[in-house]
């Protein structure tokens, strides 16, 4: 019975044997592979802005999905630092229903019928559209990110240590409005929807002579497009710290996983439309949430 009882007793202790503690002289190493990082934000900036135009931000892919490739390397005893680099991207679209309107009173926007007729000329005019030119709108949430990973490593064995650290840099979100009717046409791709260009020269066309003085107060209006691409995007400093937990199961094949909380903020005032013209009255957004990095890695 004694010599059972010592078999079963010495099992985890040549289990845990199998793997060598880790080195007490320096150790020097690196890696690199593919990192997918994986972010619950808390909101998608300008979705208050996005439902006006018919769309819901909560159809954007949650979790949001960076697709990157990451690298480290060992500097000196147990520090380590490394880099990423990743870009995702995230779509949503709908086709409204239609209907069209007269206006009424003047106002901009469609004023919806008294609920006490009084007045015949207020009665509700509104009849569905039904031709074949209906509106499409669509938006693109894009994030890249670029960043230094700088992390203290507690091994546990040669195989598998324990990382704490943080993964800091640029950040870039971009959001795309598309909105398109009708059928797209290659010359109408590149159709100056101001006038006409001669010699460099642009040629506005105005209705009468009458209305010179108003256009040169008002300024120029473009033509109806069939579509229309407006980009506002906001640079930003970006801050993520981590655990990590890092286990080499081949010789020169990891897996490395790490768990923290990314936290990024574009100030009021510093949004660009088409990336050059500057939005000032654009809000303070947040890109912030939970996120989880996963590393296929290739090295020691």
């Amino acid at each position: 019975m004694k010599k059972i009882f010592c078999s079963i007793a010495l099992v985890p202790v040549l289990l845990f044997g199998q793997n060598d503690l880790y080195p007490v002289e320096e150790f020097y190493g690196g890696g690199i592979g593919y990192s997918p990082m994986y972010i619950t934000l808390d909101s998608i900036p300008g979705s208050s802005a996005l439902q006006k135009l018919g769309l819901n931000p909560a159809d954007f892919a949650s979790p949001f999905v960076i697709h990157g490739g990451e690298g480290f390397t060992q500097i000196a005893g147990r520090w380590r630092i490394g880099g990423y680099a990743g870009i995702g991207v995230s779509r949503i679209s709908t086709v409204p229903t239609i209907m069209l309107y007269i206006n009424r009173d003047g106002v901009d926007g469609y004023q919806p019928p008294p609920a006490v007729v009084q007045n015949p000329a207020l009665v509700d005019t509104t009849i569905p559209y039904t031709g074949e030119f209906a509106p499409s709108i669509g938006a693109k949430f894009t994030f890249a990110l670029g960043a230094a990973t700088v992390e203290y490593v507690v091994p546990i064995f040669r195989d598998l240590e324990i990382a704490t650290g943080a993964l800091l840099g640029m950040g870039r979100a971009t959001i795309s409005i598309n909105q398109h009717s009708g059928t797209p046409r290659w010359n109408k791709t590149f159709t100056n929807v101001y006038g006409e260009v001669v010699d460099s020269t642009l040629y506005y066309e105005i209705p009468s002579a009458d209305d010179i003085t108003t256009t040169q107060a008002g300024g120029l209006l473009s033509g109806k497009m069939s579509s229309r691409l407006t980009d506002v995007s906001g640079t930003f400093f970006n801050f993520q710290p981590y655990i990590a937990v890092k286990w080499q199961f081949l010789d020169r094949v990891g897996l490395r996983i790490s768990v923290g909380f990314n936290k990024g903020t574009i100030p009021a005032g510093r949004w660009y439309l088409n990336d050059r013209e500057p939005i000032s009255d654009s809000p303070k957004s947040t890109l912030q949430g939970v996120a989880i990095r996963t590393m296929l890695y290739f090295g020691l």
